[in-house]
């Protein structure tokens, strides 16, 4: 293999072969492939894009080129769940636990938040103790003993993806499709999951702000999937404004709570049960989406969930008696109200927008080495549809850092609020198996 044979091919719109596919994975793995040639490779997937066979390969030598997780002394079928990432996107910390709820194993690796997206890690480090850094032995045991275990990923799962997504990111060639959908199943599919249920998010607050990408990128994922013989569904659910009405991290984790307790927070409530009810189908439980979503709905209403969230939080360390008062974690030095300049319907909120404002209070990443303040929140008294008059209150900020007029500056970008109210978009846009 030449490598700068294969950039010609792919250059000039060709297929590249299984095994160069291959071979140029280990090569870049290993430094045998130089940066500036890889950089090349990807700029020509960039306008050239690949086959569902080349992507496919590309997926699975990522995949071999670090550790795959054994799941086997996992009983029961093992099913996971990724998120396309967005503002206020806790659903993870209502899904994983309402699915443990029927006995379905979820054995979850997920990752810190950088920019203004926070990571699933990150929110759970909001209770003291909380260990995500479980040995192999205690993350099976944990998992078959109460049914779920959330950690951070390993060291050395899927390592070509980790340099090339670093490359692509300062290349400009991160917004491309095929490299998107190989580099998110690579880690799934290394996770050691049986099925896999996608939540591939679109809207202003998304990676993907069309519905047309994001259905682009949904079906091809699931192509991956299948191509390996996963169980694999895409559901696009809307991120077109903040999911719930907190971002932050403590925060978010106190409003999942709630969810978990029984409040009607009707997004988080209508996506976390569609999410769930595709995975306990995939997971053999019920025969129908139907049935599982009736059943799961009954679930948040009777605690049940809520007691294997209690249990998660304690066998990793963290400190559960917050579960029942998250005050503790809530508190911050400053705080200061974000309130209406005119009368009208509230048409518009910029997901992207609010998650900076929370990024500038300290509840989100600039750099990777930045440290998150788990207090630091924003909290939406008002959302897409509701009435405002002057000097009504539409956001609490909360930080211990002075920062607040600026993220103040961002939640007036943020907010558009019209004379007529907007129609309302739907939740759940489409569902791809």
């Amino acid at each position: 293999m030449r490598m700068v044979d294969l950039i010609a091919t792919k250059r000039d719109g060709g297929e590249l072969p299984t095994a160069d596919i291959k071979a140029m994975v280990e090569g870049f793995t290993n430094g045998d492939v130089p940066d500036y040639q890889m950089s090349a490779m990807s700029m020509a997937i960039f306008y050239q894009g690949m086959s569902d066979r080349e992507i496919a390969d590309l997926t699975m030598a990522m995949v071999e080129s670090g550790d795959v997780i054994d799941l086997s002394r996992i009983h029961g079928k093992k099913v996971d769940k990724h998120s396309t990432g967005g503002v206020g996107d806790k659903i993870s910390l209502i899904v994983a636990p309402l699915v443990a709820s029927i006995g379905i194993p979820v054995a979850k690796m997920s990752g810190r938040g950088l920019g203004h997206t926070g990571g699933t890690i990150d929110k759970l480090e909001a209770f003291p103790g909380f260990d995500v850094e479980l040995s192999e032995e205690a993350f099976v045991n944990q998992v078959n003993d109460i049914k779920m275990a959330i950690i951070g990923q390993t060291g050395n799962l899927t390592p070509a993806d980790k340099k090339l997504y670093a490359l692509r990111d300062v290349t400009a060639t991160v917004n491309s499709i095929p490299l998107i959908a190989s580099s998110i199943m690579s880690k799934k599919i290394a996770a050691g999951a049986d099925s896999i249920v996608l939540d591939v998010k679109t809207g202003s607050g998304a990676f993907m702000k069309s519905f047309e990408d994001a259905k682009a990128l949904a079906t091809e994922m699931v192509s991956i999937g299948k191509s390996v013989n996963r169980k694999t569904i895409a559901v696009i659910t809307d991120m077109d404004q903040p999911l719930g009405n907190e971002i932050g991290n403590a925060n978010e984790v106190k409003e999942a709570i709630e969810v978990l307790q029984g409040k009607d927070v009707r997004d988080l409530k209508v996506i976390a049960l569609t999410i769930a009810s595709h995975m306990a189908v995939l997971g053999e439980f019920y025969p129908t989406f139907d049935e599982a979503y009736a059943d799961l709905e009954t679930r948040l209403a009777n605690g049940a969930a809520l007691d294997v969230f209690k249990k998660f939080i304690a066998a990793q360390g963290g400190d559960a008696s917050l579960v029942d008062d998250m005050s503790k974690a809530l508190e911050t030095k400053y705080q200061k109200d974000f309130v209406a300049s005119k009368a009208g319907y509230v048409s518009e909120i910029i997901a992207d927008e609010v998650g900076v404002a929370a990024m500038i209070l300290g509840a989100g990443r600039a750099t990777k080495t930045d440290v998150i303040d788990h207090a630091a929140s924003v909290t939406l008294l008002k959302k897409v549809g509701d009435r405002v008059e002057v000097g009504d209150v539409i956001a609490t900020l909360r930080s211990n850092k002075e920062t607040l007029d600026q993220a103040i500056e961002k939640m007036d970008h943020a907010y558009h609020i019209s004379e007529t109210k907007p129609e309302a978009r739907p939740l759940v846009h489409a569902v791809i198996d």
